[in-house]
């Protein structure tokens, strides 16, 4: 006689074992429509499940935390299934769930193409309609290798195979279609309302290039229209913010195939680039760094000696010269030891912060590739902080002043911060471990800011705290980071003189506030759409001459803004005024200064704002003290 605990606290006790459906049908026949799920002592199960002892027990509808990645995964089955019916010859592979939907991988004798998509969406609202009921069974894990082998599914059959022998494998039948999956799913097709197929691209089987091209359809599910609305939505505002295309119609970089995952940064590109370097770097100095430049390349050794060359060598551009072998620095932090070694350094001397904007190369896979999202030659506004470890917490929370500082100065306030704690592969004593993520998780304490916790997700030789940025479009973007290293600096020899002029081995902070430049550039461009804040468009102003004969005049202002330290062009063509506004505007420049008779003689400019505000005249000097200031 089961007793079961709700939410509300509540108690229903029943004669024998019953199932989650018909917990919820006892509660209301409302509560057991909308059931797509259970949660049992914490664990989810289907609605099929049965409560055989005492439980506390969660009924899952689409309004739960859980129900969506419930609903995602069962509409990546929905999508196998319709897939099999229209095209018997596809072999199914793996289906999972991703952010904000799910994928499928088949393997196929073609492409699909968009027509396929559309057509493949149109057989699962079928199956949809067909309300067909979706139902877990068990299997020997030898019999279900032989049971997918027989229906011709090599890849399923090897999927189970690298399962232990002895297990039992859950699978799930919906109709006509069987796949292997753990669960829990929904109790029938008919829950699978609201999806809608994105894309189509390739994938490597088990991401090997040396294996099969699969095909590899997207796909996003939701439990109601609205948020599937809102979402797509959200897509096609980030397809008008793609940084690719807006750096190509703003004219501020380029990528080309002769140089993939580099690069090719154009005029007002590189303006954008260097004032944000300016900036970081004129902060740094206020925060007490110190800054350096490391070589490009490196002997393989000091990469074995720093642990790097075991875990990341194959990601790293080698090179030889004279029979050594050498490393392009796919990091700077063994660098920066080699600077700390040089003098002996007293414990006066800490914490000693030296930053770098290092140029680092890391061997991408191409397929991984994205703008400047993902490159293979990027520089980091990288630092090391050599402390004590009583200096760990004060070095850690300064920190954390400086990032959000940062952050607000380019616009970003909602910042998310994770610390994430031993990894399974690590280096170092548990001791240490126990010191350095303490250290961590009190200094994130004592600001008082949330924060969630990763468990196994640190460096292999330390914990981390990671902050991320969310976006206008509320994508998250991973960016800044701090890390408590207590190894390497003794593996590369650096040493300091305590008060009782002992050698101690420094604690050595790996940390970056926007991660890589190239990165956070694109971040930049999505996040305006282009239209980026005055202090770092590549052109601030334009000057617009309405007729030839006012060039002069707009070539003086050119110069007094230029003296002022800003970013000025002149546009004296002979065009119509209003072409030239909308060519400028398009271009995203902030604030264009037209002059011609009246400005003239007034000794004036016309001042319009990228939005369209008409700002009246004033003159030169003015607008110069009021966009220096930040007023417009």
């Amino acid at each position: 006689m089961p007793v079961i605990t709700l939410p509300d606290a509540t108690q229903r006790q029943y004669d024998q074992s019953i199932s989650i459906h018909d917990i919820a049908a006892s509660i209301g026949p409302g509560l057991a429509k909308a059931a797509i799920a259970g949660k049992v002592d914490g664990a989810l199960v289907d609605t099929s499940f049965l409560i055989e002892n005492d439980a506390a027990l969660e009924i899952i509808t689409e309004k739960s935390d859980e129900a969506l990645e419930i609903i995602r995964h069962s509409t990546a089955h929905l999508l196998a299934q319709a897939v099999k019916r229209l095209f018997p010859a596809a072999q199914v592979t793996i289906g999972p769930v991703i952010e904000d939907g799910f994928y499928y991988d088949f393997s196929f004798e073609r492409p699909f193409t968009e027509d396929d998509l559309l057509t493949i969406e149109k057989e699962m609202a079928k199956i949809v309609k067909d309300n067909v009921p979706v139902e877990r069974s068990v299997m020997d894990r030898d019999d279900a290798v032989q049971f997918f082998l027989d229906q011709g599914e090599k890849f399923k059959a090897e999927i189970i195979q690298d399962i232990p022998a002895g297990q039992q494998i859950s699978l799930y039948r919906q109709g006509d279609f069987i796949d292997l999956c753990r669960g829990p799913h929904v109790p029938a097709t008919g829950k699978l309302k609201v999806f809608k197929l994105t894309k189509v691209s390739g994938a490597f089987w088990r991401g090997d290039a040396n294996n099969e091209m699969l095909q590899r359809v997207y796909g996003t599910a939701w439990g109601n229209k609205k948020a599937m609305k809102q979402y797509l939505h959200r897509i096609e505002e980030a397809k008008k913010r793609d940084h690719r295309r807006l750096g190509k119609q703003l004219d501020f970089f380029h990528m080309q195939e002769e140089a993939p995952g580099m690069v090719f940064w154009h005029d007002k590109g590189w303006k954008i680039y260097l004032a944000i370097e300016q900036y970081i770097r004129e902060t740094l100095v206020v925060h007490g760094y110190s800054e350096v430049k490391t070589p490009l390349i490196a002997d393989k050794v000091l990469w074995e000696k720093s642990g790097h060359w075991d875990k990341y060598s194959e990601g790293m551009f080698t090179t030889h010269s004279e029979k050594r072998e050498f490393a392009i620095k796919p990091m700077n932090c063994p660098c920066h030891v080699q600077i700390f070694n040089q003098g002996l350094k007293s414990h006066h001397d800490l914490p000693l912060r030296m930053a770098e904007f290092g140029s680092c190369h890391r061997n991408e896979p191409s397929g991984t590739l994205h703008g400047l999202m993902r490159v293979r030659g990027f520089v980091q506004d990288d630092a090391h902080i050599f402390c004590t470890e009583s200096q760990v917490q004060s070095e850690v929370s300064a920190f954390m002043d400086l990032l959000f500082d940062v952050y607000k100065h380019f616009g970003f306030e909602d910042v998310l911060i994770k610390l994430s704690t031993r990894p399974e592969k690590r280096i170092g004593s548990d001791e240490i471990w126990d010191k350095a993520e303490q250290a961590l998780e009190e200094a994130l304490d004592n600001r008082g800011v949330e924060w969630e916790l990763q468990p196994g997700e640190g460096a292999f030789y330390g914990p981390k705290i990671e902050f991320s940025l969310r976006d206008c479009l509320g994508r998250v973007w991973q960016c800044g980071t701090i890390q408590v290293d207590f190894y390497m600096p003794e593996r590369l020899g650096a040493a300091y003189v305590d008060q009782d002029s002992k050698k101690q081995v420094p604690v050595m902070l790996h940390r970056a506030i926007l991660g890589s430049l190239e990165r956070f550039i694109g971040i930049l461009i999505e996040q305006y759409a282009g239209a980026m804040p005055s202090w770092l468009a590549p052109v601030q102003v334009v000057v617009i001459c309405i007729a030839d004969r006012h060039a002069e005049y707009a070539g003086e202002i050119e110069l007094q803004l230029s003296q002022h330290g800003f970013r000025v062009d002149t546009d004296s063509r002979s065009e119509k005024i209003g072409f030239k506004i909308r060519e400028h505007t398009m271009q995203k420049v902030p604030y264009i200064l037209v002059v011609g008779d009246q400005e003239i003689e007034d000794g004036t400019v016309s001042v319009r704002q990228r939005g369209g505000e008409d700002l009246g005249s004033m003159t030169a000097e003015d607008f110069a003290q009021l966009l220096g200031e930040h007023k417009i």
